[in-house]
């Protein structure tokens, strides 16, 4: 039964997908839309994704550097571990769960609200496609939330070299060297598609648990938990994915 009830909610997604392209909106309209999103989705992400970025990427190195205690390992090792961990994982993944709550959750509670006080229904009573109004401006600003990834990719090699430095764990010249070592600039676009395809899951699973669900105010807050958890799981199942065809 619950099987068949999973089932039930993927095709609904997808199908979810078609209506969004099915009738658009006047761009006169939309354009107002996208920038609302712009400014509510990314850069309003900013600041939390820079303190987070910047304080984890101090942490990765001053742990890396703890844990080299053979006297033979260089030092420039701290930059190399510190650059592969925020290319490769915490920028693209870790923060993507981050906002899979901060960005996630606003997305659920605001279609959610609409649902409840019955402003989604008045739109299509009026003709206009409410997915299409709703959903496809989300989908247009998360085109910039490669952006942000790459802020933090930088903001977390920056946050390792302070910590480095100025925690006395190495010298800059070792750290900026390590940075530089073996780099192979397939992980940055690797790092990017990942990007790209978490931002599409933050904007359409939100979305789809606020444009559906049902009840009163109370369901809104546990629509929010549900987008949460989803988006959180399928961001994690697609980058075991991505990872295995892209890096193996």
């Amino acid at each position: 039964m619950m099987l068949l009830r999973y089932l039930s909610q993927i095709g609904k997604y997808f199908l979810m997908w078609k209506e969004i392209f099915r009738k658009q909106t006047k761009w006169s309209v939309m354009k107002n839309l996208i920038f609302k999103e712009i400014d509510e989705l990314i850069i309003d992400s900013l600041g939390i994704v820079a303190f987070i970025s910047v304080f984890v990427g101090g942490v990765v190195a001053i742990q890396t550097a703890l844990n080299l205690d053979n006297p033979l390992i260089p030092k420039n090792l701290i930059g190399y571990a510190t650059r592969e961990s925020v290319i490769l994982e915490f920028s693209p993944t870790f923060i993507s769960i981050v906002m899979a709550g901060k960005m996630g959750s606003f997305i659920t509670s605001s279609i959610g609200s609409m649902r409840v006080t019955e402003q989604i229904d008045a739109l299509e009573v009026m003709g206009i496609n409410s997915l299409n109004y709703l959903v496809f401006p989300k989908l247009i600003a998360i085109i910039l939330y490669p952006f942000v990834i790459g802020i933090s990719m930088f903001l977390g090699v920056f946050g390792g070299y302070i910590a480095t430095v100025y925690g006395g764990f190495g010298t800059s010249i070792d750290f900026i060297n390590g940075v530089q070592s073996d780099f192979m600039p397939f992980h940055v676009t690797y790092a990017f598609i990942k990007t790209f395809i978490f931002g599409i899951l933050l904007a359409s699973v939100p979305s789809f648990h606020g444009y559906y669900m049902k009840g009163g105010a109370l369901e809104v807050g546990k629509a929010s938990t549900v987008a949460f958890v989803w988006t959180s799981v399928l961001i994690i199942f697609v980058n075991y994915l991505l990872t295995q065809l892209l890096l193996t």
